[in-house]
Parts: structure tokens; sequence; C-alpha cells
């Protein structure tokens, strides 16, 4: 193992499944580390994970994010200063309300498998992305 250090990309390193972009940050054998953005009035796709779980921290911009894990199920604003969880097999989904990106710096625990970890499931809002 080494020590990392990286500094985040000006274009985006992948497309997540709900339509984010994502810019990879450090990683380690138990968590990976990235910055999630949606471009103004955008609503991402409401997703699912198999096996991995989240947690966000918003660093910029409002929007919106809808969860429903088991009989729980909310929408919370958020936007600077909030950060939420995402367990696994939480349903979730994202808008952006405001007039610049929604962008959150994330932990992905253990590091995102590939390209079949999330699902699409049925959200509140109709996606944009």
């Amino acid at each position: 193992m080494s020590l990392g250090t990286k500094r985040a990309a000006k274009a985006a390193d992948a497309t997540a499944a709900d339509g984010m972009e994502v810019r990879l940050l450090c990683g380690l054998p138990r968590g990976q580390m990235a910055l999630f953005s949606l471009a103004p009035g955008r609503v991402g796709r409401a997703v699912a994970h198999r096996t991995v779980e989240e947690i966000w921290y918003f660093i910029l911009g409002s929007g919106r994010m809808w969860r429903k894990f088991g009989d729980t199920e909310e929408i919370v604003e958020v936007g600077p200063g909030v950060s939420v969880s995402v367990p696994v097999g939480t349903q979730f989904q994202l808008r952006c309300d405001g007039a610049e990106p929604l962008a959150a710096v994330a932990v992905t625990m253990p590091p995102w498998p590939g390209e079949a970890e999330a699902y699409f499931v049925d959200g509140v809002w109709q996606a944009t992305v």
C-alpha cells in the first residue's frame, strides 16, 4: 500500500448510473472517495446499490435527495454542510434545484466494483439526465 494524493480532475472520469458526473479521488482497499456533480435543473435517475454503502457530504449547490430504505422514505434538502448516509439497498434520487451544480464528496465502501453494482428503481421525479 502507498500513500495517496489526488487532485480532482477538471473533466469527469465517468458518469454514474444515476447520471451524475464522477471525479475519482483517493481510495484504499476498504473505501473510495469521489466528487459527484449534477448540473443545474437536472434530475438524476433513481438507483440502489447491491453491495456498496455510501456517505455523502454536499459542498456546492442546492437540491433535494429522495431516499427509501425498507419502510422509511424521505425527501431532504441538500446543500453545503449537509451529509447523508446511503446504506446498502437504499433507493435514492437527486435533483439540482439551484443555478449552480449540486456537488458532493462521497465515500463508497467497499470501493465501487463496477457497472453491475447499481440498478434502476422507480423514483419520485422524472429523470432528465
